[in-house]
């Protein structure tokens, strides 16, 4: 079974309330070839939401305890992104998702370019907190820039 980051198959979800559909990946889920899922939502945090991004380093260190998701107010929502993360792997592997699309440079779900928790609009190379989850448990993953490549390999 295929997994979707939910903005990407429709959902309006995103931090501002809106999706990033994507009309493919929407007929997927419609037509149950994928399931959506959103870490940030499983995590409790609502739609809308003030945006958050990763300060000191990517997922990876949020996971190390080296980095934190703070929201643009300056609060600490980590702990709602890491419990995001868990719930969402493990609805994952319920439904025996082996195969990711996510969005990219979200604090949750990007998994090549996030933001770099500057609020500024610059980005750095790393993963979200949410795919360094998915990532670590094995599970492939693309992003809606590169999952074209996806049914070639």
């Amino acid at each position: 079974m295929l997994g979707i980051s939910a903005c990407l198959g429709g959902i309006a979800c995103r931090y501002d309330g809106q999706s990033n559909e994507i009309l493919l990946l929407k007929e997927w889920v419609k037509t149950n070839q994928a399931i959506v899922v959103c870490p940030e939502v499983l995590g409790g945090l609502p739609t809308p939401r003030t945006p958050a991004e990763i300060q000191g380093g990517d997922g990876f260190d949020v996971w190390n305890d080296s980095a934190k998701v703070i929201d643009k107010k300056g609060n600490d929502v980590t702990e709602a992104f890491k419990e995001g993360a868990i719930l969402a792997f493990e609805q994952l592997q319920r439904l025996q998702v082996t195969e990711l699309i996510l969005k990219e440079k979200s604090p949750s779900c990007g998994s090549n370019r996030i933001y770099d928790g500057s609020f500024s609009g610059n980005r750095i190379n790393g993963v979200g907190v949410a795919t360094a989850y998915f990532m670590q448990k094995g599970i492939a993953i693309y992003s809606e820039e590169n999952w074209q490549e996806m049914r070639m390999t």
